[in-house]
């Protein structure tokens, strides 16, 4: 089967600092996998490569079996397949909830306003904000802003959701009601593709987990095999400081 989303010996650097270092993946359709690794490993930079947020210096994205990282793709239309949600929200903030929800279906897709809009209220009560469409985000708590993200990235109905460390920015009695929303994402057959520190929620909800060390995928498999009996003592030494 074609996978929904491969890359092949990925290479990116920031002038002399090698960030990714010949990285590849493949991500099936309705899978979740789970990025793990230490900050400064890559995994925000892996994620913007895919998203074609960052041009890569080597190697190969197939989206759907499209060769993505041709220089010579739209880069809009290649982002317009997946969805993106930020450690930051990064939502607009002169926009409201639902303005921000529906954006990306009005401007890049030129849905009209009535019919994206009626996703867009939708797709709130999915997350449950529906009483929040007309607030601007500086009203909302941080977990509401998150979930915000997370309406605005599923609403264009994306091949591949992207998360980076959704949670990071979050006070810990906010990182729940977004884990469940993404729990519920995945239960629904979401192909999701997360870099994240919460161990847990990868245990029970990824399909896979790769463990990224210095720009290299280190170790791959199960989440009882890579959280549970990891075969890389880098591995080990990451996941104690989880468990002390």
């Amino acid at each position: 089967m074609t996978a929904a989303l491969s890359a092949t010996d990925l290479w990116k650097s920031f002038g002399d600092r090698d960030v990714l270092r010949g990285v590849s993946l493949d991500l099936a359709k309705h899978e979740v996998v789970a990025v793990i690794g230490a900050s400064g490993s890559g995994k925000s930079t892996l994620l913007r490569c895919l998203d074609l947020l960052e041009p890569i210096d080597d190697g190969r994205i197939l989206l759907a079996g499209e060769d993505v990282s041709d220089p010579r793709v739209d880069a809009n239309a290649v982002r317009s397949r997946l969805g993106f949600v930020f450690q930051g929200f990064n939502l607009f903030p002169h926009l409201s909830v639902l303005d921000n929800v529906t954006l990306a279906s009005r401007v890049a897709r030129r849905e009209k306003r009535a019919d994206a809009e009626a996703r867009g209220r939708a797709i709130l009560e999915r997350v449950g904000l529906a009483d929040k469409a007309a607030e601007h985000p500086d009203r909302l708590s941080g977990g509401q802003q998150q979930r915000v993200a997370i309406a605005r990235a599923i609403a264009t109905d994306p091949e591949v959701l992207l998360l980076d460390e959704i949670t990071s920015a979050l006070d810990p009695e906010l990182v729940g009601e977004v884990l469940e929303l993404v729990r519920a994402l995945a239960e629904e057959g979401t192909t999701i593709l997360m870099a994240t520190h919460e161990m847990a929620f990868a245990r029970d909800v990824a399909h896979r987990v790769l463990f990224l060390d210095e720009g290299r995928v280190l170790e791959q498999g199960t989440p009882a095999q890579v959280l549970g009996a990891p075969r890389e003592a880098r591995t080990r030494a990451f996941l104690s400081r989880f468990t002390g």
